[in-house]
């Protein structure tokens, strides 16, 4: 406020300034006109005395002259009198009401000053007041991070615990994450897991008969009567076995190879939770109930898997049997055809002495050649004939083969088999029918007296290197083809072996692949291709 009082008294005294000195400029230009006047008036008379000097009286007209530039002068003088009068006059006025404006402002500013003092008065109780709510503010605000920290560690607690018992119990979850499961018992067959699990339910019934599954070692009371009470705790032991009972079987009939670890902990879980549930009246279910029912899950597990196991036996002995009639069948029709070919050849032969008997010349000649060749053909037949005889005699021989598949299961992994057909290579054929996308290479046949002790011999030298380590059927390994020869050479001898698989079909494919000509229908299959 003070500050713009004085700006205006500033601006008027700057103003009134401007004022007198634009008026004093004028009475300037005045009194120098009234200088030039004079001077033009002088130089008039000058005229005047030189051209009527005879006539007029020059010291009259001067002295007349004179006086009025006398007059003319004095005018001047009072009117520069007047105006600087006025100018005093003027900055007296500005002087006065600049001491009002002055005295104006101060009392002006005395009461803002006297306002503000009060204003700051109020407002430096605000602040204390705004401190103290503030700290008392903090005060809580740590107290319910404190309380929030407790809290947030419990529900965390909380969330790990029930995370945890929902990863055990998952079952999806736990698909690609079993453990390998090392079976409790080591019967020999099925018959015998049958009969340890009858043993096991036996038992299980006669702890619910003894009333030793379920207990309760506190006797109670209901409207003072014992009788009432022990009514009511059976109810709800009988209760606690039924879900108990129902849990367990959900989970036995359940139970697979990948699920034995989740199937566990739910019969686990089951038991805790039962027995909480039961916690205030003090009834809890046995452990030994449920050890049994533990037991129960195992055997059942392990009984499911003996039973898969003899299938898989009974299929790998229907598959062996019927190798092995097939291969029979053969050597029978290979018998039967050296038979009628060593037949036929001795009756062209029977047939050729006598004419050549009866010939004489060229054709007796001529006979006797044809009679040196049926000779010939007729050993050939006998020695197919008793070779044949002689691998139908010997139960044991046979062809052991090595083959890849390249574009069906990739770089160095091979078949390692073995056939008893007389052809070898029909075997291979039916294995590279419509199951697998591309045929088999054949790296080697080779011939055994004893095929199954070399097929054998050479499936426990890479038996860690197995691509299937659970079924033994399946004779896959991944190992090199340079391996393989090694082993065949200590273990049968030198053999002819092709050590690059030429997978034609396979190699033509990512050709047509490459260069854009697969067709459409197969772009998400050839995507697989090129991983592999």
């Amino acid at each position: 406020m003070l500050t713009v009082a004085l700006g205006i008294l500033a601006a008027i005294a700057v103003a009134a300034a401007a004022f007198l000195f634009l008026r004093l400029q004028k009475q300037v230009a005045a009194h120098r006109q009234l200088d030039d006047a004079h001077q033009q008036l002088a130089r008039e008379h000058e005229d005047f005395k030189n051209r009527y000097r005879a006539v007029l009286d020059v010291e009259a007209e001067k002295a007349r002259v004179l006086q009025t530039l006398e007059s003319e002068r004095a005018k001047i003088q009072a009117d520069i009198a007047g105006a600087l009068d006025e100018k005093q006059r003027v900055l007296n006025g500005l002087e006065t009401e600049k001491q009002k404006a002055r005295a104006q402002v101060e009392a002006e500013a005395q009461a803002r000053r006297a306002e503000l003092e009060v204003e700051q008065i109020r407002l430096e109780g605000i602040a204390a007041q705004i401190k103290v709510n503030q700290q008392e503010l903090l005060d809580d605000l740590r107290d319910k991070r404190r309380q929030g920290e407790m809290d947030m560690a419990a529900f965390q607690t909380s969330i790990d615990r029930l995370r945890a018992e929902f990863n055990a119990l998952d079952e999806e979850a736990n698909l690609q994450s079993f453990g390998f499961y090392k079976p409790r018992y080591a019967f020999a067959d099925s018959i015998s897991y049958q009969r340890k699990l009858d043993e096991i339910r036996e038992r299980q019934k006669q702890m619910i008969k003894n009333k030793s599954a379920a207990v309760c070692p506190v006797e109670w009371t209901v409207n003072g009567s014992r009788a009432e009470g022990r009514k009511s705790i059976n109810q709800t032991l009988k209760l606690m076995l039924r879900a108990f009972n129902g849990e367990c079987d959900a989970a036995i009939a359940k139970v697979k190879y990948n699920n034995v670890k989740v199937m566990e902990a739910r019969i686990h879980k089951a038991y805790e939770a039962i027995n909480g549930m039961a916690e205030v009246q003090a009834c809890h279910i046995a452990g030994d109930y449920l050890y049994l029912k533990l037991e129960e899950l195992f055997l059942a597990h392990e009984y499911q898997d003996k039973l898969q196991e003899e299938k898989e036996e009974q299929r790998r002995i229907r598959e062996q049997m019927r190798e092995e009639e097939i291969a029979l069948r053969e050597l029978e029709r290979a018998m039967l055809d050296a038979e009628r070919e060593e037949q036929r050849y001795a009756e062209a032969l029977r047939k050729a002495t006598e004419q050549a008997e009866r010939a004489v010349g060229e054709k007796q000649k001529k006979l006797l050649w044809q009679i040196e060749e049926l000779k010939r053909r007729l050993e050939e037949a006998h020695t197919n004939k008793e070779r044949a005889i002689a691998r139908a005699q010997m139960t044991r021989s046979g062809h052991v083969y090595i083959i890849s598949n390249v574009g069906s299961f990739g770089e160095d992994v091979y078949k390692i088999g073995m056939t008893r057909r007389l052809d070898p290579m029909d075997r291979v054929k039916e294995l590279g029918d419509a199951s697998v996308p591309f045929a088999f290479d054949v790296h080697a046949i080779i011939y055994s007296e004893d095929a199954p002790t070399l097929e054998n011999k050479l499936h426990k030298l890479f038996d860690g290197r197995r691509i299937n380590l659970i079924n033994q059927r399946k004779e896959f390994f991944r190992v090199t083809i340079d391996e393989i020869a090694q082993a065949v050479r200590e273990n049968h001898g030198e053999i002819d072996i092709t050590m690059a698989a030429e997978a034609a079909e396979y190699r033509k494919t990512l050709a047509m692949l490459r260069d854009g000509q697969q067709a459409p229908p197969i772009a998400a299959w050839a995507q697989s291709i090129s991983a592999v």
